[in-house]
């Protein structure tokens, strides 16, 4: 193994001090516990919208914290929730008289200490959980995993809160958002947890990892590595089956990286899912490719798609000032 690293344990405390310190302008550092807040002061009355999760997804979920999107994040230690302490923190640091709305993915740990964290928090409060993962079916045991749906989610109702919606407007908006997206991934190699020291699980040169989440933990099938064109096929295959966009329909498509694979593949990627909605008559109205929701140093990638109204399409547009997503202000 071989990161940029002093200590296993002091890992976490000391990126995002660097995090803190590096997005000065528009977050704050609070510690004991740990969470990440806005600078500003948001007006009276507002939604105070908060996430979090564990560490290793960077920038989600302290990335997207400021104007127009989140008040406040929770960071676990890696790929591990964080705790209700922290939750509870957050949510009083920032609450100003609107209520909280958290927003969730559906991994039991963050389930539970939200779960927890809302039961004991003082104020009018909601939960959106996010399950876009449809690499497992709707029946799943725990059901399905909130992976880089989550960031929409996170941008359109964070949009919602700032314009004014209450919360429980927010509240529906975060559920429509969640139903009207679908996410599949796929990995080529698996990642590396520091506290592990070695990959969490192996693939042979000509393998590649069908329905991956985004804690390093295996997919739905272990394929033979084939090429670009029938990758997309399988991912996009699996979204149709879901949303089953049709003809006219305006759409996101997001492309996003596991954290190890260059932008000049994933804008590969980004073109072959396009050209497949483009011959449906499928809008591709807006887009966004890049590393948002990683998996440490996971090499691969996910096809997001969010089916789009004209309320939707204002939201995501609407000017966002966070360290990893920026544009009109």
């Amino acid at each position: 193994m071989k990161k940029f690293i002093n200590a296993t344990d002091t890992l976490l405390d000391e990126s995002i001090l660097g995090f803190a310190k590096a997005h000065n302008d528009i977050v704050q550092l609070s510690t004991e516990p740990t969470f990440i807040r806005r600078n500003a002061e948001t007006k009276a009355g507002k939604v105070a919208i908060i996430s979090g999760g564990g560490s290793g997804h960077e920038p989600l979920h302290t990335g997207f914290v400021g104007y127009g999107m989140l008040d406040a994040a929770c960071p676990g230690q890696i790929f591990t929730s964080p705790t209700p302490d922290q939750m509870m923190a957050a949510a009083e640091s920032v609450e100003n008289g609107g209520g909280v709305l958290f927003i969730v993915k559906n991994y039991a740990g963050d389930v539970m200490n939200f779960e927890i964290a809302a039961e004991m928090l003082d104020c009018p409060n909601a939960s959106v959980l996010v399950d876009d993962d449809v690499s497992l079916p709707k029946d799943h045991s725990t059901g399905r995993r909130g992976v880089a749906g989550t960031l929409i989610v996170e941008k359109i109702v964070g949009a919602a809160a700032e314009q004014g919606a209450n919360l429980e407007e927010c509240k529906a908006l975060g559920d429509k958002v969640v139903r009207s997206t679908a996410s599949m991934g796929v990995a080529l190699s698996s990642c590396t947890v520091p506290a592990i020291g070695k990959p969490t699980f192996e693939l042979g040169p000509d393998e590649m990892e069908m329905g991956v989440g985004i804690h390093g933990e295996r997919g739905r099938e272990t394929m033979k590595l084939t090429n670009a064109n029938d990758i997309v096929a399988h991912l996009v295959q699996a979204i149709d089956e879901e949303l089953n966009p049709q003809k006219g329909q305006r759409v996101l498509l997001h492309v996003n990286g596991f954290g190890a694979t260059p932008l000049l593949e994933l804008h590969l990627m980004y073109d072959l899912a396009a050209q497949h909605w483009e011959k449906k008559d499928v809008t591709i109205s807006r887009s966004l490719v890049g590393n948002y929701t990683t998996s440490l140093d996971m090499a691969g990638c996910s096809i997001t798609l969010t089916l789009m109204d004209d309320d939707m399409l204002k939201l995501w547009d609407a000017p966002v000032n966070t360290a990893a997503l920026h544009w009109g202000c």
